[in-house]
């Protein structure tokens, strides 16, 4: 059955209590009282994540979120649509268009495409809006002193490792720079030389997580990403095939913990630096987490390998990414990976029942 992008329906219970239970664990609260916040990607998985997580807080914070559909942010921010300012626009023109008299505390910047088909059809769009928007903030920044800054990185900064060495931020791996897919790494690696330049040349207040694969309670039933692909698999009970040869390896986040994680960074982070947001803990490969499922949550299914290099997927990547820097700001992830997958099964379950 399939389901609707736009369903209309509140929260589910799983993220409800998720939510709650970053509420009861988050110890940095008090400094986040009265904020006003600018949230690029509102619309995705962590954007929508960290807005409820903020809302959810109960601490007089205020949140002015940039959107192409507010029919769309209505339907992924739910009840909490209704608390926040939601600018239909496109991104662009309206970060260029920001007047320094709209003063914002802190800025998150989400916004970045998700899909690796459309990063392979569309190289120079990927790379230039990395680029683009995040020139603009951060001279919007500058201009206007805001407290604090951080711009949503990814794991595929590092290229392609190809042993098990514990990734730190300083190092980096292979990327070929004439692979259209290799837009999104090379986009992520030039919007972070930016925010490390405008911070040691403007004093600007930014830094940057480099977020790992992030799901949890929340993620669409319908979303494409191979973790949610496999979730599917389970539910259905069909075999989880697999269109690689599963030899990436890689860790997980949590989406609250990832939530956690970059409001540390934010209130705790030195500035100009980056930061690995992962659960060191939850390191595995692609083909091995198939079978974690399978063990774990369905035994009867099997696991499959139908390799479709056509579909744009990263080039084959180890990336044991060491957690160790950000953890040294006070964070501690909450959950592992068997957690992880029991709450984003519950919920996609939850999504589907709503609509029978």
């Amino acid at each position: 059955m399939r389901i609707s992008r736009y369903l209309d329906i509140k929260m589910n219970v799983i993220q409800s209590k998720d939510i709650q239970d970053f509420v009861n664990s988050f110890k940095l609260s008090s400094d986040l009282t009265g904020s006003r916040f600018l949230i690029t990607g509102a619309t995705g998985l962590i954007g929508s994540t960290l807005v409820h997580c903020l809302l959810a807080l109960n601490k007089e914070i205020k949140i002015t979120c940039p959107v192409r559909s507010t029919e769309k942010a209505k339907s992924m921010l739910k009840e909490d649509a209704n608390k926040l300012d939601l600018v239909e626009c496109e991104l662009l023109p309206f970060l260029t268009n920001l007047s320094e008299s709209c003063h914002f505390d802190y800025i998150v910047h989400c916004a970045s495409p998700t899909a690796g088909k459309y990063m392979t059809e569309h190289p120079v769009e990927t790379y230039m809006l990395a680029i683009d928007s995040t020139r603009v903030i951060l001279e919007y920044s500058r201009r206007t002193n805001v407290k604090g800054f951080v711009y949503i990185s990814s794991l595929e900064y590092y290229g392609q490792i190809f042993d098990d060495r514990i990734i730190t931020e300083d190092m980096q791996g292979y990327v070929d720079n004439t692979d259209p897919r290799s837009s999104y790494p090379l986009g992520k690696r030039a919007a972070e030389y930016l925010c490390s330049a405008y911070a040691k040349e403007y004093g600007v207040n930014v830094k940057v997580a480099r977020l790992t694969q992030t799901f949890g309670a929340g993620v669409s039933a319908e979303d494409n990403r191979v973790f949610a692909q496999f979730a599917r698999s389970v539910i259905n009970g069909t075999d989880i095939v697999l269109h690689t040869t599963g030899e990436s390896a890689k860790p997980y986040c949590y989406t609250t913990d990832c939530i956690s994680a970059i409001l540390y960074i934010l209130l705790k982070g030195v500035v100009g630096e980056s930061y690995n947001v992962a659960n060191q803990d939850t390191y595995i490969s692609i083909k091995d987490m198939a079978e974690f499922l399978r063990e774990n949550f369905n035994p009867d299914i099997k696991v499959r390998i139908e390799s479709h290099p056509e579909m744009g997927y990263a080039p084959v990547t180890k990336l044991h990414l060491s957690a160790k820097k950000l953890m040294d700001l006070g964070w501690t992830p909450l959950y592992n990976l068997r957690n992880m997958y029991k709450n984003l099964l519950n919920s996609m379950k939850h999504e589907f029942r709503n609509v029978q």
